[in-house]
């Protein structure tokens, strides 16, 4: 079932494009998967189909400006002409609305790669009631000086080009930069995975690998901020369970080490029931690279202990 597509209105006025693998024999809880930058929902095939023979039902939708959806304000590369955080936040609620009114009663996991979980981790802080635990996979949630550089950039770009056209330094400092990190690198694109099969998958796909319009990336800054506020994080109830994994060899996280950051904030902010797992081998998409299968094995185990 998840090969097919399907469509959802959102309140924002987005038509999300999304997929879903049902629970195989009695349902355990739901997850809500957000894909990473660039990319889509359909990759996420494998994963929906270990949870679901795990016993949970899976939902995966196409953010904003990504993949099948669509919406007035969100070509591809931009959530929207305004207030883009507060839109992609709301469009996961309402897939959650979806999936509760199906399955009613059942604990909810967020689920975000990347990008992805920037966006969880900030619909979680925004409605801190929602969930049941929230799993951040290869954030970068610590980008420090170097981010409010950024920012500066995105600002003097908007100025003279305008917000809904592809940045020309972001991805430059970002992909291209990482893919450069790589040594004996064969494409730009090999920080994502260790596997050429994965790597050639995603530059073969004609919705993953598109450039970011510069409002799209002052939205992701404004994610990767917000979030670890203290006026943000303290609204989560301090039991609340975090799943953090990042990969050892990733140029996106620091090697993990952002990873690291998120897990050491989360304690210092009253949190206590963290998971942390650093795959030392792998790179970006932890999910399509070497020890995938050891990795999903460790999720699905988190996922039962909080969902029992």
């Amino acid at each position: 079932m998840f090969a097919e597509t399907r469509f959802l209105k959102s309140p924002t006025g987005a038509r999300l494009a999304y997929h879903h693998e049902p629970a195989a024999g009695t349902a355990r809880g739901i997850v809500l998967v957000c894909h990473g930058l660039a990319e889509h929902s359909k990759r996420y095939r494998r994963f929906a189909a270990a949870l679901s023979a795990a016993g949970y039902h899976a939902y995966a939708h196409d953010h904003r400006g990504h993949g099948e959806t669509t919406a007035p304000d969100a070509p591809l590369g931009r959530f929207a002409r305004q207030e883009g955080v507060t839109a992609v936040i709301e469009d996961v609620m309402a897939m959650r609305a979806l999936a509760e009114e199906r399955h009613p009663g059942l604990p909810l996991i967020l689920f975000g790669h990347s990008m992805g979980g920037l966006i969880s981790l900030n619909t979680a802080v925004t409605h801190p009631e929602s969930f049941a635990g929230v799993a951040v996979w290869n954030s970068n949630f610590n980008v420090g000086l170097a981010g409010r550089a950024a920012q500066v950039v995105l600002a003097a770009e908007k100025m003279l080009l305008g917000s809904d056209v592809p940045s020309a330094l972001l991805p430059k400092l970002t992909f291209q930069a990482w893919g450069k990190a790589i040594a004996g690198h064969r494409t730009l694109f090999d920080w994502l995975s260790n596997i050429p099969a994965e790597v050639d998958a995603y530059m073969a796909d004609p919705l993953c690998g598109f450039d970011a319009s510069v409002s799209l990336w002052q939205d992701i800054f404004a994610l990767t901020f917000r979030a670890p506020q203290k006026r943000w994080i303290t609204r989560l109830p301090r039991t609340m369970p975090f799943n953090l994994v990042g990969g050892g060899q990733d140029p996106a996280t620091n090697g993990g080490k952002a990873i690291d950051w998120l897990a050491n904030h989360l304690k210092k902010s009253g949190f206590s029931r963290i998971t942390r797992e650093i795959y030392q081998d792998a790179r970006h998409e932890t999910l399509n690279d070497i020890g995938a299968q050891v990795a999903l094995r460790n999720f699905i185990s988190w996922c039962g202990r909080i969902t029992t």
